[in-house]
């Protein structure tokens, strides 16, 4: 069967979450509690992002700048030659920010890849963020990934969703296969869902090889 992936970004394309280390990096003190809050589902991910920037100290200039910094998982690069290979589709599914995502993407030379992610509105006072694929009967996440696998999805393919954390603990239970870490694979093993255990991309090779 033709398998379709949904990836997320942070912590899972990337070595560490990225819009986490912008927060710790350009953010006042007060931040760990809106990002506690927004992980027990107490505040959605729009009102916690707005109240985060509302701490916040940098331009445009200084987030890319930090952005250059950023690794991407070693297999990264094989696996999308992979799909390709195999024109399997990939999707980056994402709580975190397009232009961020693509800025990083276009350093490695990653174009073409289809992002779904929140956009970052840059204003004269300052950030915020407007959620384009918001579940508007939810509205917990930015990007309603569950609702995005539905209409990207074809009939008679395998929805393969690859993650790490709290953005894709909805999206996973929609799955035919999870590829999960950290949080996110703590979270199927407390709810029976079946997860296979990743450590990075070769991992996932290594299951298309097989699979």
């Amino acid at each position: 069967m033709k398998k379709i992936f949904f990836v997320d970004f942070d912590g899972t394309i990337t070595k560490v979450d990225v819009v986490a280390a912008m927060v710790k990096k350009f953010c006042r003190p007060g931040w760990q509690e809106l990002n506690e809050q927004w992980e027990r589902g107490e505040i959605s991910t729009e009102e916690a992002a707005n109240k985060t920037f509302q701490l916040f100290d940098a331009t445009m200039e200084d987030i890319f700048r930090l952005m250059d910094t950023i690794e991407l998982d070693e297999y990264f690069h094989r696996f999308i030659d992979a799909c390709s290979s195999k024109n399997y589709p990939v999707f980056i599914l994402s709580d975190g920010y397009e232009i961020i995502i693509r800025y990083i993407l276009q350093k490695h030379g990653l174009n073409g890849i289809q992002v779904f992610a929140n956009k970052l509105v840059n204003r004269k006072d300052g950030f915020s963020i407007s959620c384009t694929y918001m579940n508007n009967e939810c509205q917990k996440c930015g990007t309603c990934k569950t609702k995005l696998l539905h209409q990207l999805k074809p009939i008679n393919t395998q929805a393969v969703v690859v993650g790490d954390g709290h953005s894709d603990t909805c999206v996973c239970h929609q799955a035919d296969v999870v590829f999960a870490k950290k949080s996110l694979l703590e979270y199927c093993r407390q709810n029976n869902i079946k997860a296979v255990p990743y450590r990075n991309f070769k991992d996932i090779l290594d299951w298309l090889k097989r699979n």
